[in-house]
């Protein structure tokens, strides 16, 4: 579906709307973990450091970004940009098969010195290799500036 008064989104702008994800991400695990765990939590390496903080730290997360995705194509980073993530043939919201499979190839992504992401920057359309995995684009309107002031004289 040709959709002229939009384009795909880059990577510095996708960049600010993970960053944006995962503080918000941070401010709600952070005091749910300390809460359960203590502050010996963040002195522990070890990656799971039990049922709740698996829950809390994994599975939590990806529900509710996938849940997000397939509501509305956006995460509130995505909502600050004003870019929705969309079925790469249709343009239409995605479906949970490949809002998940999107999830996963974020870690995909990260293997090789998150090169997945940093394709984003070199493809034609934007795409990162969790995109191409899932078969999605991140777009937004073309022209976004404010509408011009006006006062009625």
């Amino acid at each position: 579906m040709d959709r002229p008064e939009m384009e795909y989104v880059g990577f510095w702008p996708r960049f600010g709307a993970m960053i944006i994800d995962s503080i918000l991400i941070a401010v709600l695990i952070f005091p749910l973990l300390t809460l359960i765990y203590g502050w010996s939590y963040w002195d522990n390496q070890k990656l799971i450091k039990g049922p709740a903080d698996f829950f809390i730290s994994w599975v939590l997360p990806a529900v509710a970004i996938i849940w997000l995705w397939v509501e509305n194509g956006q995460t509130p980073g995505k909502m600050a940009i004003g870019a929705r993530v969309v079925d790469a043939a249709t343009g239409r919201n995605l479906t949970i098969g490949q809002a998940a499979l999107r999830y996963v190839g974020y870690f995909v992504s990260m293997v090789v010195i998150f090169l997945g992401y940093i394709w984003v920057g070199l493809d034609p359309k934007k795409q990162g290799w969790h995109d191409h995995l899932a078969g999605t684009v991140v777009i937004r309107k073309r022209d976004r500036r404010p509408e011009p002031v006006r006062f009625n004289n």
